[in-house]
């Protein structure tokens, strides 16, 4: 797989590579040009359809390995119109930045293009301009679109606040409602025996071959022999073992019986169908919640990066409700 070097990713889009790297994109086989044209307009501003396939082309690369046909054209579209939807809201920060008419000093730009030299072209002055054009892109441009970078950044900082803790309470509240996601998988080691019905068992005979099954376990009889000589189903020439199982596999009435045996224990019979099945469960794992103490602080985490999702799209929100957007 080809490594790729992302020095700087643009306003626009564009991925600039380092010069290997472009080398060995161009040995890659060309893909469908797209003819430029107005993706949207924000506030008389336009994004092209250009700055959206910039935005998207390490991705797409993905997606050609993955997918063909129809499912490779969905996968495109969505990458495509979530790349629309991040330059939309990037072009309303910017004009919002400028609206407010705050500044940044001019080093800032002059300092971040200074550290993606040193970091990314060992320092080689002359080797990142030499990058930048055989890309057709100018230094001016590059600070340009690093200058909206960083206004990007700034905005985001002045205008999405969440709170660096979260409360006890609602801490609480999270681990009681979420329980499941700080349950280890429960699993049981099962092994099954199933009689089937016959049509022509009026005397119920297949049932008490069941109930003589089960009496002969509950013996002592070896219950993989006994799966061996009577069970009905795929899993007899292995004495029944199902191996690993969790929920959701077994239909509801054996999972409720199977998932309540201890370990080592045998069922009742469990009449299903028509048909008649014994379990046991050899072993059992999983099934251990974390305590409180234990995930605090992962949910305080988990909770104040959701406030902080949810103020970004509030006020991404109010900027889009007070813009003109068209998209084509």
């Amino acid at each position: 797989m080809i490594r790729l070097l992302l020095v700087a990713i643009f306003a626009a889009g564009t991925v600039l590579l380092t010069p290997r790297d472009s080398a060995l994109f161009a040995a890659e086989a060309p893909e469908p040009q797209v003819v430029d044209g107005i993706a949207a307009i924000v506030n008389n501003e336009v994004i092209t359809f250009s700055q959206v396939r910039g935005l998207t082309i390490p991705r797409e690369r993905l997606l050609r390995q993955q997918y063909r046909g129809e499912e490779l054209e969905k996968q495109i579209k969505n990458v495509r119109a979530q790349a629309l939807k991040d330059l939309i809201d990037r072009q309303l920060i910017i004009q919002s930045f400028r609206k407010e008419k705050l500044q940044l000093p001019e080093y800032f730009v002059e300092q971040r293009m200074n550290d993606i030299i040193r970091e990314n072209f060992g320092g080689d002055r002359s080797t990142f301009i030499k990058t930048l054009q055989a890309q057709n892109y100018s230094v001016g441009e590059f600070k340009k679109n690093e200058l909206e970078k960083i206004i990007v950044a700034a905005m985001r900082g002045k205008n999405v606040k969440p709170n660096t803790v979260a409360s006890p309470t609602k801490i609480a509240e999270y681990y009681r409602t979420h329980r499941d996601e700080f349950t280890s998988k429960e699993e049981i080691k099962l092994r099954m025996i199933m009689i089937p019905s016959r049509a022509s068992d009026a005397s119920g005979s297949q049932k008490a071959l069941a109930q003589e099954i089960l009496s002969k376990v509950a013996a002592g009889g070896d219950f993989e022999r006994m799966a061996q000589m009577y069970s009905e189903d795929s899993t007899r020439d292995v004495g029944g073992d199902w191996g690993w199982v969790e929920r959701k596999t077994l239909a509801p009435e054996l999972e409720k019986v199977a998932f309540g045996l201890k370990k080592g224990q045998v069922s009742r019979i469990v009449e299903l169908g028509g048909n008649y099945y014994i379990v046991k469960v050899d072993d059992r794992r999983g099934g251990q919640t974390k305590s409180l103490a234990e995930v605090r602080a992962e949910i305080e985490k988990k909770l104040v990066q959701e406030e902080g999702q949810r103020l970004q799209d509030n006020w991404l929100a109010s900027l889009r409700q007070k813009a003109t957007i068209r998209t084509f």
